[in-house]
Order: structure tokens, then sequence, then C-alpha cells
């Protein structure tokens, strides 16, 4: 049984890592992974968001077009897929972070460019700070629909700092 000094030296993200990496292999592993995320994060699962691939520092998710998240227009709400991009930037940032950092989205901005149908992915791609102390610290999920064409920029500003002792979030 781990002891509470043993878990604290693994990041909230470092721990989902760890857990992608045991289930992505294996048979309803992915399903399962995604149900846990869903559990872990309940407002951003409300998009139906499904991780495909999950590195330190990279992300990248696919959401399924269905009329839960579609608005007048007929296509996918822009507020899902700003919710889809910070998705995506938060798993890539923190799967890297260690656990003597924290980290608190204080910005996002969404370019459109395209009215959003199908399914889709978003992918992050980010450096993984060195924390020394507060900071803030900007990322961008790509969105992409099933043309590889770009409908959306989601640039995602974090603050970043070191965690006081004790302190969880």
């Amino acid at each position: 049984m781990e002891t509470q000094t043993n878990q604290s030296r693994f990041s909230d993200g470092q721990k989902l890592l760890s857990i992608w990496n045991k289930l992505a292999g294996i048979p309803g592993g992915r399903l399962l992974f995604n149900f846990l995320i869903a559990r872990k994060i309940p407002y951003s699962a409300t998009t139906g968001a499904k991780v495909d691939v999950l590195n330190p520092g990279y992300a990248k998710l696919v959401l399924k077009d269905k009329p839960s998240i579609r608005n007048h227009l007929n296509s996918i709400h822009a507020i899902a897929l700003t919710n889809f991009g910070e998705l995506t930037s938060g798993l890539a940032l923190n799967t890297g972070l260690p656990a003597n950092v924290r980290g608190i989205v204080t910005k996002i901005t969404t370019e459109y460019f395209k009215k959003a149908r199908g399914t889709l992915t978003a992918e992050c791609q980010c450096e993984l700070p060195n924390v020394t102390h507060d900071m803030e610290y900007t990322v961008k999920a790509v969105i992409k629909d099933h043309d590889n064409d770009i409908v959306a920029n989601v640039i995602v500003q974090w603050r970043l700092g070191l965690r006081q002792n004790n302190q969880h979030g």
C-alpha cells in the first residue's frame, strides 16, 4: 500500500499518464481510461472527447460530432470547441509537470476558422517549462476536421507555480 509520502511524489498529471501507459495497449483499456478521465474532470467530459495519444508535452484527442454539442447552425458549438482545446492543452502540459508544480488556467482565447462538423482531432504539443517561481505559460491546441482543415486554435494561458507543503490543487 502506498503511503501519503509516496503518493505526493507524483502529480495528478503524472498519475494520469501512468494509468494511460498501463491501459492504452490492452483491449478495452482506452475505453476505461476515457471513463476515468470523465470521472476525474466531469465538466470537460461533457463533450465526449476521447484521448487518442498521451505523452508528456503532447496530447491528441478525438471528438465525435453529436447533437448534444451542436449549435443552431448545425455545427459543433463554439464553447464545446474551446472546452475540447482546453482539455487537450491541459493533458499535454500537466502530464509533464513534476509533483511540486501546480497550474490553473487564467485565460483562454479561441480563434475560429470554419464551422466544425464531423469528427474532429485536437493536438497540443508544448515544451515543458522549468518552473522555479510563479509564471504564466501559454500553450496552443489545434483543432482539425476530417479533411485536415484547421477549424480552431485554442490558446490557453496557464498560471504555473510551486506548491506549498501539503497543498493539493
